[in-house]
């Protein structure tokens, strides 16, 4: 009966890849965050070296590292040239420790807790809408209670926010403004790179106290500490101080559109008369068809909060129901966008 029906069906109208993508992906992408836990980038920030030289440093036989070193050499962070395997720009610049734009302290936090994007976590997160992050518990009173998860989240979030926040304050003409709120503004990264971009800018950091005080590191190490003053607040019950710029970084994905909302509403109510937002967030495009980081990072957020990933539009309408005006979308760094707008 099986034989007959295949010998009278058609062949598919397209081949079986994308399916196998998805497999792949599982296996895949993980011999990347190995190879960053057994320091292969480290190693071959020496130098090229053969298969050998490798498996003689790690102490790991062939097979396997010849699965990842493979793996790592198609998706670009490697290149074989000659038998002697070497780093890439990408890798250069962003996986080896000693680069100011190091984003493997990020790769380090998603290892830490990998069994957040199990299949079996994510179901859960899916079926009862409740991010599964530490156990389930809420991401930031965890991070308020246990200052050591706190510490390595916000290397975590430093690590991949430090390189677009020296991107953003050029993207459009900022000179004119005075004081700049990052609100919630986690390693203070932002507040670092507007400071840093904008010489004739003030920077106010907002977030809870121990927040603060870890941003308050990151500050010193830029000695920026007369251009950005930290403030601790809690940004939904108090007031926010004076300011012609405020600027959220990956702050309304982590909330539910009421929340932000409110967030909107409040930043109107406190800029001055022709102050500024800015919002700074992986966008979905405004059919919500894509892009596939955007889509992904949704998932992220599945697993550790309680928000989702917004398209432009989304955005600008919130903004303009609140009643800013003058609202623009503009390409920052990498997968990232600003959506930003003028109070009258």
């Amino acid at each position: 009966m099986a034989q007959d029906a295949f010998s009278n069906a058609q062949l598919p109208r397209v081949d079986d890849r994308p399916v196998w993508d998805v497999v792949f992906a599982v296996y895949g992408y993980p011999a990347l965050l190995l190879a960053h836990r057994l320091k292969v980038f480290a190693l071959l920030a020496a130098g090229p070296r053969t298969m050998e030289d490798i498996c003689n440093s790690l102490n790991i036989k062939q097979r396997p590292a010849e699965a990842i070193l493979t793996v790592a050499t198609t998706l670009g962070f490697l290149s074989l040239q000659e038998g002697r395997y070497s780093l890439t720009a990408v890798t250069e610049e962003y996986l080896l420790e000693k680069s100011p734009y190091y984003f493997g302290f990020f790769w380090d936090l998603m290892i830490d807790n990998y069994q957040v994007c199990s299949f079996s976590t994510l179901e859960k997160a899916i079926l009862t809408d409740t991010p599964q992050v530490y156990g389930g518990g809420d991401i930031f009173k965890s991070h308020e209670e246990q200052i050591e998860l706190l510490h390595r989240f916000t290397r975590g979030m430093h690590s991949f926010s430090i390189t677009s926040a020296f991107v953003w304050p050029e993207v459009m003409d900022f000179s004119q403004h005075r004081v700049m709120l990052d609100v919630a503004g986690g390693s203070a990264a932002h507040s670092i790179g507007a400071a840093s971009k904008l010489p004739n800018l003030k920077v106010i950091f907002l977030d809870f106290r121990q927040v603060c005080e870890v941003a308050q590191e990151y500050i010193n190490q830029y000695s920026l500490q007369e251009r950005i003053k930290t403030q601790e607040i809690n940004i939904w019950s108090d007031h926010w101080p004076s300011a012609d710029l405020h600027f959220f970084s990956d702050v309304y994905h982590h909330w539910m559109p009421e929340k932000c909302h409110f967030l909107t509403a409040k930043s109107f109510n406190s800029l001055e008369s022709g102050g500024r937002i800015v919002i700074h967030e992986m966008l979905y495009n405004d059919e919500k068809n894509g892009p596939f980081a955007s889509a992904a990072y949704s998932m992220i957020m599945m697993g550790w909060t309680e928000g989702k990933q917004y398209s432009g539009l989304e955005l600008s309408t919130m903004l303009q129901e609140i009643g800013f005006e003058d609202i623009q979308i503009h390409k920052a760094f990498g997968y990232y966008s600003i959506v930003t707008a003028r109070k009258p």
